[in-house]
């Protein structure tokens, strides 16, 4: 982690003479954006910059290169990965003032918007229109760090992940030229598919500013619900059933009983202390109707005890607020404890399989180890508290992902459903993927980034 690079001074003359007063180097400014929610050492840049347009982006990148100067692109920093870890040294971007929606087609059911945008401020832009953008990964992510991590979420098994759901992307690439991956229409054959390659390339490869999304009609009716189990069994029984049912359910998460208890101390809410599903559904008022009872029917068969509905769209809010502030609520079990958090996703057969393995292999952790996820695409996570400043304890936690990423691979699935690569997960992507994948990543990565100036160290060893 310790920085390789020594950092030319003159740099920061020549980018404030670009920005001006939107070049920082102040230990406060590069502290921020030298940490991110994962369980990796901090490591600030030598500066920060504010651009404000693509032109900009292009300007920061052009002295960056000819100083051979790394460029982290920085969002708002919830990233789970170490991605926008100065690891060595370097210029962050931070991209938090291109927050500009640049164009909503209402008719074509897309947006354009600058990488800063977040997405509840897109979906509180567009809410006049009926019209919404999908992906919510609990945390108000921009749209371009969601686009670079390849994010998902509550929503992914009715609407997708980012992938399904980036339409085209405007990359700043490290020798200067801009590219537009594709034009707005909803499917190309027009050569190499450049977007899905910079969609998750977690800013290994070039600088997201600009994505054009998909957006989709607010449904008639919604409806949320939760419901506890007697077993975590249970849980993903029903789970299994409810997808292979072909029930269009649009949001399936679950929390085991430590995780509902700390939602319970830390939001103040009074859940049932049980394994527990949260479920929402959407469509006309009849199918909303339909797909819940088909699915209350099935938890019923599999110990479900209750069902608690929300059906007000503030009820709504509120019951996912719980579920989306889970990670910081776990961390409250022991206080000063940072997460090393595990990121699995399984065939929906295999899902049962794999989490009652798993939570057999964790009874015997230092700490209570929290789970939750996004079961309804097989994806779930593990908490492994850790103290700071007992590195054994980080290493005890590793041990137990390894086994953890092995299981999953064994049953056909993969190391990182939504998190990413970034630092943490890069001999996984080995395991998973084997040398000769890691070979052609590698070389891609030389052809984009022949200087390794693009956020180096994530994702793709170069060395």
């Amino acid at each position: 982690m310790n920085k390789a690079r020594e950092f030319d001074q003159s740099v920061v003359a020549e980018l404030r003479a670009l920005l001006g007063d939107r070049v920082s180097v102040s230990a406060a400014v590069r502290e921020h954006h030298g940490k991110d929610e994962s369980y990796f050492p901090y490591a600030p840049p030598d500066a920060v910059v504010f651009p404000h347009s693509t032109g900009e982006v292009r300007d920061v990148a052009g002295i960056c290169r000819r100083h051979r100067v790394p460029m982290i692109p920085f969002g708002v920093g919830t990233s789970l990965e170490g991605h926008i870890l100065a690891v060595q040294g370097g210029v962050s971007i931070d991209l938090s003032q291109m927050d500009k929606v640049v164009a909503v087609h209402e008719a074509d059911l897309d947006a354009v918007v600058q990488a800063g945008v977040t997405r509840k401020q897109l979906n509180e832009y567009i809410k006049h229109t009926g019209l919404f953008f999908p992906v919510d990964p609990g945390a108000d992510a921009t749209i371009g760090g969601m686009a670079a991590t390849r994010a998902s979420g509550t929503n992914a098994v009715r609407y997708g992940t980012m992938r399904e759901n980036v339409i085209a992307l405007k990359v700043v690439l490290a020798d200067g030229r801009i590219l537009q991956t594709q034009q707005r229409a909803k499917k190309s054959a027009a050569g190499y598919d450049l977007t899905r390659l910079f969609v998750g390339s977690e800013g290994t490869l070039g600088i997201i500013t600009e994505i054009t999304v998909r957006l989709y009609p607010v449904q008639e009716a919604m409806s949320a619900a939760v419901c506890a189990f007697d077993s975590v069994d249970g849980c993903t029984h029903t789970v299994i059933q409810t997808i292979q049912a072909g029930v269009p359910v649009a949001r399936c998460d679950i929390v085991c009983d430590k995780t509902i208890a700390a939602i319970n101390k830390y939001k103040k809410t009074n859940y049932r202390v049980a394994p527990t599903l949260f479920f929402e559904f959407h469509g006309s008022k009849a199918s909303v109707v339909e797909q819940a009872e088909t699915v209350q029917a099935i938890a019923r068969d599999n110990g479900g005890m209750d069902f608690q509905w929300a059906t007000r769209p503030e009820e709504r809010t509120q019951l996912w607020d719980a579920r989306h502030n889970a990670y910081f609520a776990c961390l409250q079990i022991r206080p000063g404890s940072r997460a090393v958090s595990t990121d699995v996703c399984v065939p929906i057969s295999r899902l049962a399989e794999c989490v009652h393995e798993t939570m057999e292999d964790v009874k015997d952790y230092i700490a209570p180890v929290p789970l939750l996820g996004h079961v309804g695409d097989g994806n779930f996570h593990l908490m492994l508290l850790v103290d700071p400043a007992r590195p054994e304890e980080t290493e005890l936690a590793k041990q137990f992902n390894k086994r953890l990423v092995e299981r999953a691979i064994r049953m056909e699935g993969t190391c990182t459903g939504e998190h990413g690569i970034g630092l943490g997960k890069q001999e996984s992507l080995r395991t998973e993927l084997g040398n000769d994948v890691i070979d052609v990543m590698r070389g891609i990565k030389r052809l984009f980034d022949p200087d390794n100036l693009m956020n180096p160290g994530k994702v793709v060893p170069m060395a």
